[in-house]
């Protein structure tokens, strides 16, 4: 690992006198040359110190994703980390996983107009706005605890989804659902990007999107036997309150972040209730064009991607003549292949940069499905495979550079105005599908309307959003 990447001209905490040769080199920005391994001094803010010592071997869990890559040397609490994130992600992932599969089978079961689907399904992920108060609490009260509730949250309105009786108990319980959901995805991408070194942000965040993703191949497993479950959908539903009997593991193991207990020991509070909103006003003091930026491209993606993803599982069956024993196949052996997006877009984008893979993951994403609505025959399965590749590599890819952009002390505030943005851009396009589908008569034609909206995304992103990859957070977003 490079020294000149790595060391900060600032007085370094936690270390030997000034007396030490060795220190009094790093504190200079001077790269030391020994016998053996480089050694990499730091500041405690810059991340996890590194040693001499020779990197654990990687835990076994992390070949249920295998990947034609290097592993990266990540340190037992990195592993540790990510292990638990992933965990919790695998469960939100099935979670999510239940309504665009089965949409067809809840419409039904729920009497819900066909005009109105997209209404229902852009209302749920409102959740998301609800959502942004738990990242402005994380800023405040740590990582840890707000990550700890929203498992909790999630997994009781997962379960309690199973019992509704109208549209509109389904639609608040699946809001409330989404609502921790959203805010366990966003503080679980601030975590790593404030736990891993930099040359390793885009994997590891890749890793836990992969990780979780089979959790959406665990709700598709279950979905094929939908026909024959006691309560059809409702029982997947009910099988969400598994993640309770992990609740205990959750709390005694996960810790808060090394940058966020330091940047906490520094904070200095005036003591009274303003200071409450101090990370929301010091985003938009500090970086209020990279958060304009950064939402003008989010908006426009989901506006498309979400409206597109969610009409999904209900055009293979209605359309394509899917049963759902063959949508479940599809997603198993077809998503095994698509989920690698997010690892891939990790490994590439810490190589050629996040940008340049973003704009070409884009492009990748608009062909995909502009042919899954207007092709038909075997070309659907590898279309399909490509739009899932396309789609979780932009997730990741957003996700580290939502993190990557801003300051440690609101960047999970950040985190939560990002994913307003996107969620709003999905309501806003799930919304104007309904109009569209009466204008077109079908939901391929209305989709294949909303396309040339990706456009906006991509030049957004390659003229308004500096690089990121392999820098330092606090390089990229020097605290102000």
């Amino acid at each position: 690992m490079s020294l000149g990447s790595d060391v900060r001209q600032r007085p370094l905490t936690a270390f030997p006198a000034r007396s030490d040769p060795s220190v009094a080199a790093a504190a200079a920005g001077q790269r030391l040359h020994r016998n053996g391994p480089d050694i990499v001094f730091r500041s405690v803010t810059t991340g996890p110190t590194h040693s001499n010592q020779p990197p654990p071997r990687p835990p076994r869990w992390i070949w249920a994703v295998p990947f034609p890559s290097k592993v990266p040397p990540l340190t037992r609490p990195q592993w540790k980390v990510l292990g638990l994130l992933s965990a919790a992600e695998f469960f939100d992932h099935y979670d999510m996983g239940i309504m665009s599969l089965a949409l067809l089978q809840i419409q039904a079961g729920l009497s819900i107009p066909e005009e109105s689907v997209g209404l229902l399904a852009g209302l749920v992920r409102l959740g998301a706005v609800p959502a942004f108060a738990f990242a402005v609490l994380a800023d405040r009260m740590g990582r840890r605890r707000l990550l700890l509730i929203t498992i909790l949250g999630f997994t009781v309105s997962t379960f309690a989804t199973s019992m509704v009786q109208t549209a509109e108990q389904f639609v608040a319980l699946q809001f409330i659902s989404r609502m921790f959901i959203y805010a366990e995805t966003m503080l679980a991408a601030v975590v790593l990007a404030e736990e891993l070194d930099a040359e390793h942000r885009g994997w590891g965040i890749g890793m836990l999107g992969a990780l979780g993703a089979l959790g959406h191949g665990l709700s598709a497993i279950v979905f094929g036997f939908v026909e024959w479950l006691p309560f059809g959908w409702r029982a997947m539903y009910a099988i969400g309150f598994l993640p309770m009997a992990f609740l205990a593991w959750f709390r005694r193991s996960l810790p808060e972040t090394k940058r966020f207990k330091e940047q906490q020991s520094q904070r200095r509070d005036r003591g009274d209730w303003l200071d409450w909103f101090h990370p929301i006003t010091q985003l938009v003091r500090m970086y209020p064009r990279r958060l304009a930026a950064l939402c003008a491209a989010v908006f426009p993606l989901d506006f498309v991607i979400i409206t597109a993803v969610t009409l999904m599982a209900k055009t293979l069956q209605e359309v394509h003549g899917y049963a759902p024993g063959e949508v479940t196949l599809l997603y198993i052996v077809g998503g095994a292949f698509g989920i690698l997006g997010n690892l891939a877009a990790g490994v590439l984008s810490d190589r050629l940069g996040r940008r340049r893979v973003v704009v070409f993951l884009i492009v990748l994403a608009a062909f995909s499905f502009y042919g899954f609505y207007n092709l038909s025959g075997w070309i659907i399965v590898p279309i399909w495979i490509a739009q899932v590749f396309a789609t979780m590599g932009l997730s990741v890819l957003f996700k580290a550079m939502g993190s990557e952009l801003f300051p440690t002390s609101y960047r999970s505030t950040a985190a939560g105005v990002r994913t307003i943005a996107g969620i709003l851009g999905a309501f806003t396009g799930l919304y104007l599908e309904g109009p569209l589908y009466e204008l077109t008569g079908s939901h391929a034609g209305a989709i294949t309307l909303m396309l040339p909206v990706l456009v906006v995304p991509a030049f957004v992103v390659m003229a308004f959003l500096p690089e990121t990859a392999t820098r330092e957070l606090e390089d990229i977003s020097p605290e102000r």
